[in-house]
């Protein structure tokens, strides 16, 4: 996104989107998820028994479905190509020939299929886990590792000659490229970074104690994937910018380019680039494993609580109807390449649905329920944790401001933008 759309401009404009829109839909999704203590449909039931807002709750169950639906396609690119760099298939082909082995792969029927099959599976085997038992021990032990594997590649990306270009690309913006589409662009991603409008925040909030901050859970989130943004920001985009690369070549950048720049990093030494794709790949499954968690727990989590599913029956329920829409939107690559919906293929048909009005409804839902329909004491005692984090007490009116007012109108903006661009 940074690519295609003019380096630090950009960056600028996803950092105030970061604080001034996604943090108050994350703490409505969070006050919504620990007030009802239940699914999306659930709480809103219980939160405003007797109106249609459940209803509202039940719109924002498909979207996690249909996101993880592609997603899990794309999760499916990253096994293959891990498997790829086990297998030093980088360091036997030709430099020339590298980008290629993207498109010969992902028009093909059946590997991208198998891969989005076991990436899904992996999805699923955490969640039968679990909270405690699989999604949280997951996460403890691959975030970090997530994170130095991050910083690794940093240090090296930073490091190469003509990397200074990829730098200044990152930190000296040109406001002259910062179109409409350009800010609704920002405005969206910091939507889908932070798993906002979908019901995943809403889910996680429902586990934790009444007593947790939310104000500063809310807050340590934003940041923390603010710079951990940052941080493969910048681990990329020197690289890309030392070997000659276009830096708004898209998904391109990782699966087309990013081995071509390995084996360059490798000076010459095979199992120095093979090394370095292998970390790299790491990172990036371990990066999509802990999105597609968060999203198929979401859907779960309805099944178990209102239809009464036990945790496996829920998980293969969720897992049989994302793995059918993936496999259309893996084909759509190859044999159903011609198919389309609207002028789309089925996986930019779903991604468009999904990323530039589902999660802006999602969000308006959200803000707006908590803005205007839950009871107002009831937010404030949720924001002051029943008393346990009085130093919230000086936030409540400007976050109830940014909840009611801001929020809202920008993703009225954003859908509108949307619409017309």
């Amino acid at each position: 996104m940074v690519g295609q759309y003019g380096g630090a401009a950009f960056i600028i404009v996803y950092i105030l989107c970061c604080f001034l829109l996604s943090l108050p839909i994350f703490l409505s999704e969070s006050i919504i998820g620990r007030r009802g203590g239940s699914d999306i449909y659930g709480a809103m039931k219980k939160l405003a028994p007797g109106s249609k807002w459940k209803w509202a709750g039940l719109i924002t169950i498909i979207s996690p479905v249909l996101i993880l639906s592609y997603y899990s396609v794309v999760g499916g690119w990253s096994v293959e190509y891990l498997f790829k760099s086990l297998a030093f298939e980088f360091n036997n082909t030709p430099s020339d020939r590298i980008p290629s082995l993207f498109s010969m792969f992902i028009s093909s029927t059946w590997e991208p299929i198998i891969m989005h099959t076991l990436f899904l599976g992996a999805t699923a085997g955490v969640i039968i886990g679990g909270v405690k038992k699989g999604i949280e021990r997951f996460t403890k032990i691959t975030i970090p590792l997530l994170f130095f594997l991050i910083l690794i590649i940093l240090v090296y990306s930073v490091s190469l000659p003509g990397a200074s270009k990829g730098i200044d690309y990152l930190i000296k913006p040109d406001f002259s490229k910062l179109t409409a589409e350009a800010v609704a662009a920002a405005m969206g991603q910091s939507f889908f970074s932070m798993s906002l409008g979908v019901g995943t925040i809403l889910i996680y909030s429902s586990y934790i104690s009444k007593k947790e901050n939310l104000l500063a859970s809310g807050v340590g989130t934003a940041v923390s994937d603010l710079i951990f943004a940052l941080l493969a920001g910048f681990a990329i985009m020197p690289a890309v910018f030392a070997s000659g690369v276009e830096p708004d070549a898209g998904p391109g950048l990782v699966f087309q380019t990013l081995p071509f720049i390995f084996n360059k990093m490798g000076a010459g030494i095979p199992w120095v680039s093979a090394v370095i794709a292998i970390v790299f790949f790491i990172t990036i499954l371990v990066a999509a494993l802990t999105s597609s968690i968060s999203m198929m727990e979401a859907s779960v989590a309805y099944l178990v609580d209102e239809k009464k599913f036990n945790r496996k029956k829920a998980t293969a329920v969720i897992f049989i109807a994302t793995w059918a829409i993936g496999v259309l939107c893996s084909l759509s690559f190859g044999p159903l390449s011609g198919v389309k919906l609207l002028g789309e293929t089925i996986f930019n048909f779903l991604d468009k649905l999904v990323s530039n009005y589902l999660m802006t409804i999602g969000g308006l839902i959200f803000t707006i329920f908590v803005g205007w329909a839950m009871d107002k004491g009831a937010v404030r005692d949720e924001l002051l944790s029943g008393g346990a984090s009085p130093s919230n007490r000086p936030y409540i009116g400007p976050v109830y401001f940014l909840i009611r007012y801001v929020a809202p109108i920008a993703i009225v903006v954003i859908f509108v933008t949307n619409l017309l661009i």
